[in-house]
């Protein structure tokens, strides 16, 4: 039984990283396809906000800068949508260009675009998710190694 931790709790983790990779593609390829084949629009911007996480002790603080943006659609509808990443230099009040697929314009993006910057970041992530899946199949390795040395010797 205890055996079976060794080998279900990192393949559920193999699992969750396989599902952000997936997440990370998914992203990645929105962002782009937005980029590429989307329209543009005049956004104000509502709100802007930051949150922080980390901390406390000798970890490092990380703040995103998120902001809340209204603009209206070709077709006339008003569309609020929020995009953390955004720059700190865009204040509530201003005016950005943003683009946005006519079928979905609720995931609009006020990034301009740089795709440069999106692939390094995406196969930076990527890189992680698979330093991380490449630990857990080395643990189910050793772990696998270990129990059948110890069955082995088992008289």
């Amino acid at each position: 039984m205890t055996e079976l931790l060794f080998y279900a709790v990192p393949s559920l983790v193999i699992a969750g990283l396989g599902f952000a990779a997936y997440l990370l593609l998914r992203r990645a390829r929105r962002i782009s396809a937005t980029w590429k084949h989307g329209v543009t629009a005049e956004a104000r911007c509502l709100r802007m906000y930051t949150t922080t996480s980390g901390g406390g002790g000798d970890s490092s603080v990380h703040t995103a800068v998120h902001h809340v943006y209204e603009f209206t659609t070709r077709d006339g509808r008003t569309q609020r949508f929020e995009e953390a990443g955004g720059p700190a230099t865009v204040l509530e009040g201003d005016f950005v260009t943003v683009r946005y697929l006519p079928a979905q314009p609720e995931r609009a993006t006020a990034l301009p675009p740089s795709r440069g910057r999106l692939a390094a970041g995406t196969g930076c992530g990527l890189v992680f998710l698979g330093v991380c899946a490449a630990f857990c199949v080395v643990f189910i390795v050793v772990a696998h190694m270990i129990f059948t040395e110890a069955d082995r010797l088992m008289p």
